[in-house]
């Protein structure tokens, strides 16, 4: 059941599967196949980086013919991009960093925001401005599991999606943390499947990635 743009939070992302897709998309006629595989194999939350110059034709495709899917926006930055993946149907966005102004163009047009951030002081400044649930980024060169580990005692209140680094094989050392609730990663949609057609294999990854959750003793709140 899709979710209007009004009732979705970054928690409902963040809670929605234990993975969120990391997709960088150079072809647009990729964007609706893929999404289908995804969805079909339990992962709905789909992160489209702004890093090519199909991403919003990409996000339009999926959001027009891919219902189930909810398409987010990766690498925002500014309020610019904020408008642009909008525009595009981005329902969430993601960012690598985060600033006052980005927070505000997000809170201002209602856009939910995974705001990136590696520090304390980047926790706190993010956390000043009412996020909580937050991007850990790049999450394995900024000390992995031994530094979420440490942050926990001051930010407990704090909730991480890590992303950096994070594969199938280390995804569930991160998803076993108390303050982390979900990953992501680009490993579910490889660029050899993607360049092949071959959305089986995506599908069969999503679904293996669906049950990590299960895996570390985790029930999601879909939909809620």
């Amino acid at each position: 059941m899709t979710q209007s743009l009004v009732s979705l939070t970054a928690k409902q992302v963040m809670q929605d599967a234990p993975v969120i897709p990391v997709i960088v998309l150079h072809d647009v006629t990729h964007a609706v196949p893929l999404a289908r595989a995804l969805v079909a194999g339990g992962i709905r939350m789909l992160e489209i980086t702004l890093r090519t110059s199909a991403a919003l034709e990409c996000m339009r495709a999926i959001r027009a013919e891919v219902p189930e899917a909810i398409v987010g926006a990766g690498t925002v930055c500014n309020a610019r991009d904020v408008d642009a993946c909008l525009e595009a149907g981005a329902r969430f966005a993601v960012s690598p960093g985060y600033t006052a102004q980005l927070g505000l163009a997000c809170r201002e047009r209602g856009l939910p925001l995974l705001p990136g951030v590696a520090t304390a002081s980047e926790i706190m400044h993010a956390q000043d401005d009412g996020y909580t649930g937050l991007k850990f980024f790049p999450a394995l060169q900024s000390g992995g599991v031994a530094m979420l580990k440490a942050l926990y005692g001051p930010f407990s209140h704090i909730q991480f999606c890590p992303t950096g680094g994070i594969t199938a094989q280390n995804a569930g050392e991160f998803l076993a943390l108390p303050n982390v609730v979900c990953v992501g990663g680009s490993w579910l949609v490889p660029a050899d499947a993607l360049a092949q057609g071959d959305y089986k294999r995506i599908e069969t990854l999503a679904r293996q990635s669906a049950q990590l959750a299960l895996q570390n003793g985790f029930h999601f709140l879909r939909g809620r």
